[in-house]
């Protein structure tokens, strides 16, 4: 059974500590806007699958965990190893007991990695022990890095990118706790790892292999283009799939409860709010620019589920939630999003509804696999092909400068090899 999303673990930090935390982190991306930086995927609709045959994607689980950045640093008051989680919201949360070690060697193992960013998951699995049996484990499951330390790699391809955090933090990471230091292994605040990744067309195999055996939640798949930059916001070729019972937006809720006239034996005559009654659920998107919230539907709440949603003992009005539109348009209560501060973009929210009304199927992205890497193969092989023909350029361009220089034998110039000419020709 998969786990729940976890809390994010840590000292929540604020003030001054903050601001220069985000600052910090705004100044290694060359960014001066210092708010959440992020990718954000766009839901995947119809016209999609021809994209995914034009370019090179790699396909993962879409975690049904928390998504937050890494940031390694140098506490300056001591100098010392610092690690923070940034979620959604812009926050920082301090994680004492982390070290991401540049090796893995004894006597090495003290020196850590600083000015890196990492893009990731919070996610809870469930790991079966044979003794106690089923166990929570807290796991970080890393799906991109931006800068390692100091040097920005949002301009390389994605598997550069995921390579250079393997080879470079990921091994000597695992290397250090399963090996060198393992009885340490158990005081993590959780583990680190790193998100496996297929190629575009390993659709089948994500469906029938992956996606039932994660010890983790999962509500989809995310397609990454691998040769697009690391895109601060919404990225076009960041692809969010999910299943028809699973697409989803994310709204503002507001409790709107009904009016009753008194009767007419009361003293007051003035209508009151009753507020033992089912209240009308009013949802909202973000507007952005266009002006704070705006008023979108309203999602359905019988007598079942506002008894439940009462028992929670919770401020429920002005809440974010997750809702799904099941039969007859009607907008179904999923899960509350603590960790969002607003609500869909409307732009979200439309990239949503298209996706939704497209209802791209399991089977569909099947289907369309063979199709992915037939143009993914084709791609390849233009790649190797002009890769020889680069690497025989300059020996090519070599004999033609020792012809030029006079250091080819006489007696070959004069007998004007014919071969040798309509190779030169065709440079």
């Amino acid at each position: 059974m998969a786990g729940p999303p976890p809390d994010i673990p840590g000292q929540k930090m604020t003030g001054d500590d903050l601001w220069a935390l985000r600052h910090q982190v705004a100044g290694l991306l060359n960014r001066s806007n210092t708010n959440f930086p992020g990718a954000q995927p766009v839901s995947f609709a119809a016209r999609h699958m021809l994209e995914l045959q034009k370019q090179d994607y790699f396909v993962c689980e879409k975690s049904d965990g928390i998504r937050c950045l890494m940031y390694l640093t140098t506490d300056p008051g001591n100098m010392e190893e610092a690690t923070f989680l940034i979620d959604r919201k812009n926050e920082y949360y301090h994680v004492q007991g982390l070290h991401f070690p540049k090796s893995a060697e004894r006597e090495k193992a003290a020196a850590f990695h600083t000015d890196t960013i990492f893009d990731g998951e919070l996610v809870n699995d469930i790991i079966n022990d044979p003794i106690s049996g089923p166990k929570p484990q807290l796991m970080y499951l890393v799906f991109d890095c931006l800068v390692l330390n100091g040097d920005r790699l949002m301009h390389q391809t994605l598997d550069k990118r995921i390579a250079k955090f393997r080879d470079i933090v990921f091994n000597p990471y695992e290397m250090l706790y399963n090996e060198t230091f393992k009885e340490e292994k158990q005081y993590l605040p959780f583990l680190v790892d790193w998100k496996r990744m297929e190629r575009g067309y390993g659709i089948e195999h994500m469906f029938k292999q992956t996606l039932p055996q994660l010890p983790h939640g999962n509500d989809g798949l995310i397609f990454t283009c691998r040769t697009s930059p690391y895109q601060f916001g919404t990225d076009q070729h960041i692809l969010k799939w999910k299943s028809a019972e699973e697409n989803s937006i994310d709204f503002r809720m507001t409790l709107e409860f009904p009016l009753v006239e008194p009767d007419s034996d009361d003293e007051d005559q003035s209508p009151y709010t009753d507020y033992s009654a089912i209240p009308h659920v009013n949802l909202a998107i973000y507007g952005g620019d266009r002006g704070g919230d705006i008023p979108y539907g309203n999602m359905f709440v019988d007598v079942g589920k506002w008894e439940e949603l009462k028992a929670l003992n919770e401020p429920l009005n002005d809440r974010i939630v997750e809702c799904s539109l099941i039969e007859g348009n009607i907008w179904r209560f999923m899960r509350f999003r603590d960790d969002k501060r607003e609500a869909n973009h409307v732009s979200t929210v439309e990239s949503v509804m298209e996706s939704i009304q497209d209802k791209v199927s399991e089977e569909d992205l099947i289907r369309a696999s063979k199709a992915i890497k037939d143009e993914w193969k084709k791609r390849e092989k233009e790649t190797i092909e002009k890769q020889k023909v680069a690497m025989a350029r300059p020996a090519v361009n070599g004999q033609i400068d020792q012809v030029r220089n006079g250091s080819v034998g006489m007696k070959r110039k004069l007998e004007g090899n014919d071969e040798t000419a309509r190779g030169t020709d065709g440079v």
